[in-house]
C-alpha cells in the first residue's frame, strides 16, 4: 500500500466520499449525492472542529476510501478521552485488498496520538461481514446500541 496516501478531506473530495457514502444498500436509502449543499455544510462544521477528523485515502490521485474520527473527551472512566469511528467506506473496486485494514489501523493509531484509552464504533446489525473484520481487527462487540430519529 505504499501508494496510498491518508490525509485530511478538503472540499474538493466532498462528491467522493458522497459518492462511496450511497454506494452500498443502507447508504442507497439515506443519501442524496445529487445535491451537494448539505454536505458541503457539514463538511464545513467538521473542518471548523478541532475534534473532527475526517479523512480520505487517495490512490492515483483518486478517492477510494473514507472515514471520519471523532475525538470525545469525557469523565468517566477517570476522565478518559476515547474516539469514535465512523463513516467507513471503501471504493467498490478497491473492495477486499486491504484497504479498509489500513485506515481502520491509520484510525487507531490516530486515536493513540490524540491520547484517547478506547476507540469505539457502531455496525449496523445488517452488516455482518464488517462485523466480522471489525472483530478480526480486535474490536468487541461489548455494547448494544441504540439510535433515535429526530
Amino acid at each position: 500500500m505504499s501508494d496510498l496516501e491518508i490525509r485530511p478531506a478538503t472540499a474538493e473530495d466532498v462528491p467522493a466520499i458522497v459518492a462511496m457514502l450511497a454506494d452500498d444498500p443502507l447508504g442507497a436509502q439515506r443519501e442524496s449525492p445529487d445535491d451537494p449543499t448539505p454536505y458541503l455544510a457539514a463538511f464545513a462544521r467538521l473542518a471548523g472542529d478541532p475534534n473532527q477528523h475526517l479523512v480520505v485515502a487517495v490512490r492515483a490521485g483518486k478517492v477510494v476510501g473514507t472515514l471520519q474520527l471523532t475525538i470525545v473527551p469525557g469523565l468517566s472512566r477517570r476522565g478518559a478521552t476515547r474516539s469514535i469511528i465512523e463513516g467507513v467506506r471503501i471504493h467498490s473496486e478497491e473492495r477486499g485488498g486491504g484497504l479498509g485494514t489500513v485506515l481502520i489501523e491509520w484510525a487507531v493509531e490516530e486515536s493513540r496520538r490524540q491520547g484517547c484509552a478506547l476507540v469505539q464504533l457502531t455496525s449496523d446489525v445488517t452488516r455482518t461481514d464488517a462485523h466480522r473484520f471489525y472483530e478480526r481487527l480486535g474490536f468487541e462487540a461489548s455494547h448494544v446500541g441504540f439510535k433515535r430519529a429526530l
